[in-house]
């Protein structure tokens, strides 16, 4: 019942971020509103809180090296050594860390442990969590980049290599392009599904389930409601119109690449002629954006200041000294004794250094 009430309550918060937009557009005409000074705002948001949270994991003491090991440590020339699961050296850290950014290591060495045949415990490998979230990165990362040629003209040849890559499905939808389709991009549909299966795993797995919260559930919402968007904006339009003749999702893509230029620009302007749904579209990504410093997703930042990560486990060969041990006055136990001497006595409780020998006999012959 608490999962249900954590999917009900991050949906319902997506639904009312949906409504906000096309009530403020679409009955209030509030299109500066939503086109220009949200946008501004989310992206100062996003800014300033990566930089205040960084600032703040920066300055987090870190006195001793606490390498996560998976492997054998450097120690003897004759032992053989795991150079990235315990890296001794600064290029083992890069290597590590660039096999943990660019390809989830830890993930692709997770398992999870299942009850199999009655008390049997038994360990599957979380291969395609592992292939989902890598799917779901590298996607979300070609559609970002995909976006630049909104922000940019000339558009980069690196974004047009990309979208020729990514739109190889579109060779068999010739027909549909010249009816004014586009074709698919195979980064719309990695997304969509990727994003699909991690949120049905959270519900499948009950110990996933059972510790899966509204903030688990609400970025999941949300990235579902900007790509949904997105690909109602690009595919449903033209579709409609050949189908029915009707622009029920209609937007004008040469204002919308007037309008981004214009905030890139910091000159910005809101065209006519852009459709409601581009508004909801660029609302819910002003949403993301500025919940982003905030929220889980700031492990995009965290793995690069991650001390399990990005620390050489050289502790046998290099001597490390607590920059922050500064002189603290103590009361050692020596002291403490020395000073309680007569209570702990008349208690019974036991002395590590033994009482003078005339100090004894007056308190035997007190208690005689």
């Amino acid at each position: 019942m608490n999962f249900l009430f954590s999917i009900l309550v991050s949906l319902f918060a997506v639904s009312l971020l949906v409504l906000i937009p096309w009530v403020g557009v679409w009955a209030l005409d509030l299109r500066f509103l939503f086109g220009v000074i949200v946008p501004y705002a989310a992206l100062a948001t996003f800014f300033v809180g990566i930089v205040a949270r960084v600032i703040h994991w920066g300055r987090s003491p870190v006195p001793f090296r606490i390498p996560t090991t998976a492997g054998q440590g450097w120690s003897l020339p004759w032992i053989k050594t795991n150079p990235i699961d315990n890296p001794s050296t600064r290029t083992g850290v890069i290597a590590r860390m660039a096999l943990e950014v660019l390809l989830f290591r830890s993930l692709f060495r997770n398992s999870r442990l299942e009850f199999r045949g009655g008390p049997k415990i038994a360990y599957e490998w979380e291969k395609w969590l592992w292939l989902a979230a890598l799917a779901f990165h590298y996607a979300f990362l070609v559609i970002v980049l995909r976006h630049l040629r909104f922000f940019m003209e000339p558009i980069p040849v690196f974004v047009h290599l990309l979208e020729n890559l990514d739109g190889l499905l579109e060779m068999g939808a010739l027909p549909l392009q010249g009816a004014g389709i586009p074709g698919v991009m195979i980064s719309d549909l990695v997304l969509l599904l990727a994003v699909t299966y991690l949120f049905l795993r959270r519900i499948y797995i009950p110990q996933v389930r059972y510790i899966s919260l509204p903030a688990d559930y609400f970025p999941l919402f949300l990235i579902i409601g900007v790509a949904l968007t997105g690909v109602l904006i690009r595919y449903m339009g033209p579709i409609m119109r050949f189908a029915v003749g009707i622009d029920v999702v209609s937007v004008d893509i040469v204002r919308v690449k007037e309008l981004a230029i214009g905030l890139f620009k910091f000159h910005p302007k809101v065209p006519e002629g852009i459709g409601t749904i581009f508004f909801i579209h660029l609302f819910l990504v002003s949403v993301l954006i500025a919940y982003f410093p905030f929220s889980k997703l700031m492990h995009l930042a965290g793995i690069f200041l991650s001390p399990t990560r990005n620390l050489a486990n050289n502790s046998r060969a290099v001597r490390h000294v607590n920059p922050w041990d500064y002189p603290v006055k103590v009361h050692s136990y020596d002291a403490y004794e020395e000073e309680f001497r007569d209570k702990m006595v008349e208690a019974g409780l036991p002395l590590d250094k033994a009482p003078p020998a005339a100090e004894t006999d007056e308190k035997n012959s007190e208690q005689g």
